[in-house]
């Protein structure tokens, strides 16, 4: 009974957690920077709403019902030495998931 209850706690403590870190855009961003091995970047670039790419795509982003955003201080990736700097935030019912949308 005790190991059913304690495991009951702990799906819920990770369900929950899943749903706070995706409740905005700006947590799924930062989420993802975070477990994509950068976490100090995660905690300490700004984000910015892609203004230029959202009205460029806007057709597109709407069908996708996502948006772009932009990190201030881009975490670097070491193979390439390239600024991981755009991503694509979209939503899906009420949770948001990013993912990387190149540097251009």
């Amino acid at each position: 009974m005790r190991k059913k209850l304690i495991l009951i706690i702990f799906l819920s403590i990770l369900i929950v957690g899943f749903v706070v870190l995706h409740s905005t855009p700006h947590l799924a961003l930062r989420t993802h920077v975070f477990f994509t091995g950068h976490p100090i970047k995660a905690f300490t670039t700004e984000i910015v709403d892609d203004e230029s790419r959202n009205e460029i795509d806007k057709e597109k982003f709407d069908r996708l019902n996502a948006k772009a955003y932009s990190l201030t201080k881009p975490p670097i990736e070491k193979a390439t030495d390239g600024e991981l700097k755009n991503y694509l935030v979209r939503k899906r019912g009420w949770l948001y998931f990013a993912r990387y949308y190149g540097h251009g």
